[in-house]
């Protein structure tokens, strides 16, 4: 039986992934610097002799482990490049030895940094053709990652494929505005319109992903819950969101008043899959009309995958201003 390798295998995904693969019986190896029940390794990927160890006998590559947004108020830069681009150039150059059969890297829609300010009168359609322009360290370093990925599969072989997940974190938001404004579930549930996916269906793309390395060679894939709008309704949902909303869900403004729920105005962004349904045949079923369903029948819009991981935090502390700490901007 071949053995996967899961690197962040303590965290949200990490974890996501190997209780769906030991689910199905494989042979799956968790990395992490942090011990877990789903880590067997606890080591950083920075270290290249926890590397050799952890990729001994692999196959398929699940590389999660990264630095977040959310630690660039708190780590220096350099901790996201020895991280985000240095561990995964180990990682890759070991798979390359190993002669690893999918090499399958979390990305994040984060890496579009401002190219999403592109369009003020409307909301910035984004597809896998939009270049990113990273805002901080942490798009920086991914997208590097990225650019590794992609010269490990033209000069070595090596088939990739880079997942740009948008967001699946269960925490709250950064931004205080929106935490006073509006309850978690009812931010979250508005975000699954253009810019969240539920883990479990996150989990699905990277086992699609995985299976279909091989013939892919190596792409790029936003991974965001399905929107329901199209390209042309985007200055409408710019300025007048709920107008939108209503067009193809005529009951959700009664089902979010029943719940005291509010509606977003306007979004600055659309995150579009539909690469990913078309060439992985990803299927995702946590969507805005599950949301609405599950507020018609009294119930939880989220996944049993997404309640049984819960919330991890990204810090050994706690902080009075939020979440996490927000990085000024520059």
């Amino acid at each position: 039986m071949m053995t996967i390798l899961v690197t962040g295998s303590s965290g949200h995904l990490g974890e996501a992934l190997v209780r769906r693969l030991r689910a199905e019986g494989a042979a799956v190896r968790g990395l992490d610097i942090k011990p877990s029940a789903f880590t067997h390794l606890v080591g950083s990927i920075t270290d290249h002799a926890v590397v050799e160890r952890a990729m001994d006998g692999v196959a398929v590559v699940f590389h999660t482990a990264t630095l977040h947004k959310p630690h660039v108020a708190t780590h220096p830069p350099g901790d996201f490049v020895d991280t985000n681009v240095n561990g995964t150039l180990a990682l890759l150059e070991r798979a390359v030895a190993n002669k690893v059969g999918a090499f399958v890297f979390t990305s994040t829609t984060s890496a579009f940094g401002a190219a999403l300010t592109a369009g003020q009168d409307e909301a910035a359609w984004i597809t896998e053709d939009v270049r990113p322009v990273p805002k901080n360290i942490y798009g920086v370093t991914k997208v590097a990652a990225e650019e590794l990925c992609e010269l490990y599969h033209r000069k070595r072989g090596l088939p990739v494929v880079v997942l740009r997940t948008s967001r699946f974190f269960p925490e709250d938001d950064d931004d205080p505005a929106k935490r006073a404004a509006y309850a978690l579930a009812n931010m979250q549930a508005m975000e699954l319109l253009y810019r969240r996916v539920d883990i479990a269906d996150v989990v699905d793309a990277h086992l699609l992903a995985s299976a279909r390395a091989q013939a892919i060679g190596f792409d790029r894939f936003i991974v965001s819950a399905t929107t329901p709008f199209k390209r042309g309704e985007a200055r409408v949902l710019r300025h007048h969101l709920p107008n939108a909303i209503a067009a193809h869900y005529p009951d959700a403004a009664t089902l979010f008043e029943a719940r005291g729920w509010r509606m977003l105005q306007g979004i600055d962004r659309v995150y579009d899959n539909a690469r990913a349904r078309e060439l992985l045949g990803w299927k995702p079923k946590h969507d805005f009309a599950h949301a609405l369903q599950q507020l018609h029948a009294g119930g939880d819009f989220r996944s049993e995958m997404a309640i049984a991981v819960g919330v991890k935090g990204y810090h050994d502390t706690t902080f009075d201003e939020g979440p996490y700490p927000v990085d000024a901007p520059h």
